[in-house]
């Protein structure tokens, strides 16, 4: 190995910086494409038995472009904090929360709910 010289040192030091400078900032920007869409419902939980028909359900959905509620399209705040009512039928529900990035990826979450309300 020929021994570095301090001009070739720094050379060779600097372009180290700049590369690895590109490839973390490549990194950085792809990172929306590696996670892909996520969903997660805060409540209620699944499974749950409720005493009562309407229903908030909370939570937050990160990295989509679009998300629906049964099909039918909800909206996010700035933060991704998703809040929607929803009036349950007696009985066995299931709801279903499907969220679309912009790569077209797609998640979905299911919540299973039984409703005892009178």
């Amino acid at each position: 190995m020929i021994p570095l010289n301090g001009k070739q040192y720094l050379k060779f030091f600097f372009l180290t910086v700049i590369v690895l400078t590109v490839v973390t900032y490549g990194l950085f920007r792809s990172r929306d494409f590696l996670k892909g869409p996520t969903i997660t419902i805060q409540s209620p939980q699944n499974g749950s038995t409720l005493d009562k028909a309407f229903l908030t359900i909370n939570g937050k959905a990160e990295h989509i472009a679009f998300i629906t509620l049964n099909d039918r399209q909800i909206f996010v705040d700035e933060n991704g904090n998703l809040r929607e009512d929803l009036l349950l039928q007696n009985g066995y529900n299931v709801i279903s929360i499907k969220a679309t990035d912009r790569f077209n990826r797609k998640v979905e979450r299911r919540l299973e709910l039984v409703n005892i309300a009178n």
